[in-house]
């Protein structure tokens, strides 16, 4: 199966996969040569961090009558500059253990954004002794998803936290969830790209179960080995696991909500509630779907294709 990208000014040079499937949905919105110039933007763009954070804080006090911190409340700014004065605003969207903190981790490497996983946001916030420690350990031990005040509101403080730091664009993770938040966020700020990451969710569960965290530095690490032979069609899938150094084996630690039963959970809450905002980027032309073939050895190449980020050898290595 080719690559392809509608309206796309090239296409990616290689075609040697079958396994894995893209499209950019109603892509004329989105040419090529704006997302080129987006790559290549290193501008001065503090200010439109610092109109983000205080229009979103704004945004959701006017929009959805949240109850947050006066703290938080600001003034409403005017929206975003030109595009080609900051860099890439993306989001990364897919069911749970699928892998976006992986791959938006090595983009955020690659192209020097910060990368912002509104579930690390949830867990610093539960390692810490603040007010929404408990209620949200109550929240995520069950599966389910956090409030949008809550959610809104850690994103807000690192937003400002961002911009105190003079950052410039972002990748998301895990946020917008839901329609509410996806229309709260594209009421301040401008997303350039949605990618949709896809796995089966036979390999997502053995996915989940099989992560692990060292509780002394703080890797993730899967010992799950998943060799999923092919079938009516649809490709086989093998993943190696990703196992820890030596010093870090006897730390790993499970996270609480890595059960059979939470996991499960999750996806059908994804499925109900997150899976429409797949459809409201899609509308927008903004959708890219990408269909994981395998680990990251297979998929990472074939997602710099599908961005149009493989021009340069040190691209293909770039960190995790």
């Amino acid at each position: 199966m080719c690559y392809f990208l509608v309206s796309a000014t090239r296409v990616p040079k290689k075609r040697k996969s079958k396994s894995c499937s893209l499209s950019l949905c109603n892509s004329n919105s989105l040419s090529m040569a704006a997302l080129n110039r987006l790559l290549t933007a290193r501008g001065s763009s503090i200010s439109s961090m610092y109109c983000t954070r205080r229009s979103l804080s704004s945004a959701v006090l006017s929009e959805t009558d949240l109850r947050v911190p006066s703290s938080l409340s600001h003034s409403p700014l005017p929206l975003r500059q030109d595009p080609k004065d900051r860099n890439v605003q993306w989001v990364f969207l897919g069911c749970p253990g699928v892998g976006k903190g992986t791959y938006a981790s090595r983009l955020s490497n690659l192209l020097g954004v910060p990368h912002i996983a509104t579930g690390d946001l949830v867990r610093e916030e539960l390692s810490s002794s603040g007010p929404l420690s408990q209620q949200l350990a109550d929240i995520v031990n069950q599966g389910k998803l956090v409030s949008d005040e809550i959610i809104i509101n850690l994103l807000s403080k690192r937003l400002e936290a961002g911009e105190d730091k003079g950052e410039s664009g972002f990748i998301l993770d895990g946020f917008p969830r839901t329609i509410r938040q996806a229309e709260i966020l594209e009421g301040v700020t401008d997303i350039d790209l949605v990618v949709n990451l896809k796995l089966r969710e036979d390999v997502l569960l053995e996915k989940c179960l099989g992560r692990r965290i060292c509780s002394q530095c703080g890797g993730n690490f899967n010992v799950a080995s998943i060799n999923i032979k092919g079938e009516n069609g649809s490709p086989g899938i093998c993943m190696d696991p990703l196992l820890p150094p030596a010093h870090c084996v006897s730390k790993l630690i499970t996270r609480s909500d890595d059960t059979e039963s939470v996991v499960k959970e999750r996806f059908h809450i994804y499925k109900n509630k997150s899976q429409p905002v797949e459809e409201f980027y899609r509308s927008r032309g903004k959708l890219l779907e990408f269909d994981l073939p395998g680990g990251i050895p297979e998929s990472w190449p074939k997602l710099l294709q599908a961005l149009n980020l493989d021009d340069h050898e040190d691209k293909q290595s770039a960190a995790a």
